[in-house]
């Protein structure tokens, strides 16, 4: 009986002792957070102590994806007071303070994700302050790709078209294709997450035609063109040069035959022509004949 007393008298002594004495605990009811650009989220983040909330201070950090070693302040309570980074005044603010540490960031850009930490203290409360982390993606269509090509664009020569694009949450995949004359997909080789390429050597016409660069992720699809032409130079090869002269050698030939005809057949005509004058003159000396002889039978008689 009596060490039963003791032992209660000892824990109700120590019992305010090791209140006093407990930190600042934080909770976070979730770990990871996403938006969707442009939209609203709540970064949560609750805490739980025992002393009075008077003295209550509250600072968000966020640490950027790409430069983990550089965490930057987002918005601090302290005193009663509410300060916000230049980058988040506006967009930022607390949900429930002081008896929440929970904010809420409006509309949200790609450059909002990274590492968020929530760091509660709450003197006299002794100890560490209490520290949760949280990460925050940010979700954003592909924004509008650029299209562009190099290369020599001569029958013969080789061409590289190349698309890029600055944003994308996920990282957006990049496809290229041929549209017309004749629809084919292409072989992308990606130069990185953000930018792929087709390249075609030995052009010539059947390349030229109408190109089409498409990126895509969960959130939509955007489309950059690029209208390709070949020159290739007029054929000049020794097969129509024969062609042309054997044309022209045929068309000569042609007309020297109509010349011979042309002139065979006015030479029939002129010997037709003089024929019959030699007839006709034959006719009437034979006539002339026939008239003299019977006064020459006349003649004799008489």
């Amino acid at each position: 009986m009596f060490r039963s007393r003791c032992w209660l008298v000892f824990t109700i002594c120590l019992l305010p002792a090791a209140l006093l004495s407990s930190a600042v605990r934080v909770m976070l009811r979730e770990t990871s957070v996403e938006a969707i650009q442009g939209d609203s989220v709540v970064l949560p983040c609750s805490f739980f102590t025992i002393s009075p909330l008077s003295r209550l201070s509250i600072i968000w950090t966020m640490t950027p994806l790409s430069d983990p070693d550089s965490p930057a302040q987002v918005i601090v309570f302290d005193h009663g007071q509410v300060i916000a980074s230049p980058a988040f005044t506006g967009r930022i603010a607390f949900t429930g303070i002081p008896w929440s540490a929970d904010v809420v960031l409006n509309r949200t850009r790609v450059s909002d994700a990274g590492v968020y930490r929530c760091v509660v203290s709450n003197p006299p409360e002794t100890g560490d302050p209490g520290i949760g982390e949280l990460s925050l993606t940010v979700l954003a269509p592909p924004s509008l790709p650029v299209c562009l090509w190099e290369g020599d664009t001569d029958a013969g020569g080789s061409v590289t078209l190349s698309c890029g694009v600055a944003e994308g949450v996920p990282t957006p995949t990049i496809r290229w294709e041929k549209l017309q004359p004749n629809p084919i997909a292409l072989p992308t080789n990606m130069e990185s997450d953000m930018s792929g390429s087709v390249h075609i050597a030995n052009v010539s016409s059947q390349t030229s035609g109408l190109y089409r660069c498409s990126v895509t992720n969960l959130l939509g699809s955007q489309n950059c063109y690029i209208n390709l032409s070949v020159y290739s130079p007029p054929h000049s090869t020794p097969g129509i040069l024969q062609g042309v002269l054997v044309t022209l050698s045929m068309a000569v030939v042609l007309l020297a035959l109509l010349v011979l005809v042309l002139w065979l057949h006015r030479s029939e005509q002129e010997r037709k022509w003089r024929n019959g004058r030699e007839e006709a003159e034959e006719e009437d000396e034979c006539y002339n004949e026939i008239r003299y002889t019977p006064s020459l039978i006349k003649r004799s008689f008489v």
